[in-house]
């Protein structure tokens, strides 16, 4: 089985179908009767909700199909202009629905009470509740109604127009590798990414410095791509201090349902294990002859003990290794692998024109989730698909749940995915029978640390730092190559042998227009996913039941109060953190055993 590529028909037969079509005309004819409604009436305001759900569903729909064409080839003109033509529709949406948004945010209680319990034709609203209770608890920095609509109609040429800027360079952009023999080789910017997470030792670090070039040769667009978002964010923000400061993280903190104290104890905790997440580091250097890791090999494959290229693994292995582990959970886990697997609901072939990353996203009128990524081989890739996998089961889990209480925040949307590449590990260390398969899976332990507990704390400080100084003005692409450099050095210390300046450029989490601090998430996910997993030995049989009830409350309750209702933690507090760590900890020793007795059998 070779990597395989989307098959939509079960939405959409093509950008052309006449169904896109029909979605987009009956989403503007309810948009028309939404805007014939009153914000002072009960059932109006019902009605309004219902039509915001189903024209949501619907537009959501549209884009995120278009969106999953263009991330495949990042030319395809018309999946970009349909792309647009939805995010047009979204925001005349949130305009329309503003007036409700803001009655419902400021009213009073026993409005908002008799509009959430419904009547008997309806039915409750409750799915609505604790959206909008927590809208109500941060109605001071509401603007009012014009001005949030105003806000609306220009993000589609603003915000978000500079987050497609950047997803067309770096999806069209060619580079060309220079090898040490003078031969080049010419890829696209995705293909070159992939090769960075790979066992090819030979065209590893001329992938890395090739990209690394080619941010260099677009470093003014992308340092004025990453001004124009925070400039426009911070702009906001203080329109929206009209009552009460509004900080520049507290927006990305409610859109990750985390308190202040929740972040706080979660980065102190990891600060104080810097020096264990570097032993990680330089480990792994260790697999590599070397004393430091090279910034080429952070991703990397781990080196093949007996020959020069690394273990490959088709995607057809891929998908067996991560089915036995997920039916190891339970049987119905493996089910859905075969379900993702047999619909083509996973794209995975490797493509000129691909965007980079992975992600998971779904059609929402069917609610079926969609993987994407770049499959190259290694067992990176494994759990990277994994991971994903994991995203989609959470998707999976809730599809006949109302869609408003599906709306996860990244946080919580992490422990799915975290959990399933945990699940894969453990499985393949359990069934290792030699030093050297253990070895390897010890590898991706160490790794994820490495990624999780150095890499990023280290964007997550990045962007504090620059958002701090955005405050006073543009920084040049020097001023944010030095201040990633500087932050670097921060983390990794002496474990790793340059730092690379140029991530804020390659990185396209800080680049996406949507949200920002679309980085200490991971850490959560990872350390949180870590305490959930911690649980899955003491409960038994009844963990898994335990586990999608979990999965389902993330979309209706805070972290903290998921983390309190299922795990009987107080996030705000280093304990739980601590606790976490520890368990990395142990991987992580395990590690550099194994990696100290295989370097002197060398």
């Amino acid at each position: 089985m070779s990597a395989p590529s989307w098959d939509f028909s079960f939405v959409y037969q093509s950008l052309q179908d006449p169904e896109i079509n029909n979605d987009l005309l009956l989403s503007k004819q309810n948009l028309d009767a939404l805007a014939h409604l009153s914000i002072d009436n009960v059932e109006d305001c019902q009605r309004a909700l219902s039509l915001y759900d189903d024209i949501h569903i619907l537009i959501q729909s549209v884009s995120n199909y278009a969106a999953c064409q263009s991330a495949v080839d990042a030319t395809n003109e018309a999946a970009k202009a349909l792309v647009i033509k939805t995010d047009v529709m979204q925001s005349t949406l949130t305009q329309a629905f503003s007036p409700f948004e803001s009655q419902l945010a400021g009213c009073d209680p026993v409005f908002f009470d008799a509009v959430m319990s419904g009547n008997d034709e309806t039915g409750s609203y409750d799915r609505h509740a604790f959206r909008f209770s927590r809208m109500r608890q941060h109605r001071v920095y509401r603007l009012s109604v014009p001005e949030e609509q105003l806000l609306a109609a220009t993000q589609v040429d603003g915000r978000n127009a500079w987050g497609r800027l950047y997803d067309a360079i770096t999806g069209t952009t060619k580079v060309m590798l220079t090898f040490p023999d003078g031969s080049e080789e010419t890829m696209g910017l995705s293909q070159a990414a992939s090769l960075l997470y790979g066992g090819d030792t030979y065209r590893r670090e001329p992938a890395w410095r090739a990209i690394h070039q080619a941010m260099e040769k677009q470093e003014i667009t992308f340092a004025a791509i990453l001004n124009a978002l925070a400039g426009g964010r911070l702009a906001e923000y203080e329109k929206r201090s009209h009552t009460k400061p509004l900080h520049f993280l507290s927006p990305a903190l409610e859109e990750s349902r985390i308190e202040q104290k929740t972040l706080e104890a979660m980065m102190g905790v990891t600060e104080k294990h810097k020096a264990l997440s570097r032993r990680a580091a330089k480990s792994m250097a260790k697999m590599f002859g070397n004393d430091t890791l090279a910034p080429w090999d952070e991703m990397a494959a781990m080196p093949s003990l007996e020959a020069k290229v690394s273990t490959n693994y088709t995607f057809e292995q891929a998908i067996v290794i991560i089915r036995r582990a997920f039916d190891s959970v339970n049987p119905e886990m493996a089910e859905f692998v075969d379900m993702m697997v047999e619909q083509r609901l996973i794209d995975a072939a490797p493509q000129p024109n691909k965007v980079m990353g992975a992600f998971c996203t779904k059609i929402a009128k069917t609610r079926t989730p969609l993987v994407f990524m770049s499959y190259g081989g290694s067992m990176s890739d494994v759990l990277t698909l994994a991971h994903e996998l994991g995203h989609a089961f959470h998707n999976w889990v809730m599809k006949d749940m109302p869609m408003v209480e599906t709306d996860y925040p990244m946080t919580l949307a992490e422990t799915a995915s975290i959990f399933a590449e945990n699940v894969v590990r453990d499985a393949l260390l359990e069934e290792a029978e030699s030093d050297s398969d253990k070895l390897l899976m010890l590898w991706e332990e160490a790794q994820t640390a490495v990624a999780l507990m150095l890499n990023i704390p280290v964007r997550f400080e990045f962007e504090r730092a620059f958002y701090q100084q955005r405050l006073e003005g543009e920084l040049t692409p020097r001023q944010l190559r030095n201040l990633m450099s500087d932050t670097w050095k921060q983390w990794y210390g002496d474990a790793m042998s340059e730092p690379n300046d140029l991530f804020w450029a390659s990185k396209l989490h800080f680049s996406i227009a949507e949200i920002s601090f679309y980085n200490y998430p991971y850490l959560f996910g990872y350390l949180f996913s870590t305490g959930v997993y911690a649980q899955r030995n003491s409960k038994g049989e009844r963990f898994y039941e335990d586990y999608k009830s979990l999965l389902k409350d993330t979309g209706r309750m805070s972290a903290e109060e998921v983390a309190l209702k299922h795990l009987g933690a107080n996030l705000e507090q280093p304990d739980f953190w601590q606790q976490s760590i520890s368990i990395a900890e142990k991987r992580i020793e395990a590690f550099e055993a194994l990696v100290d007795k295989t370097v002197v059998k060398r």
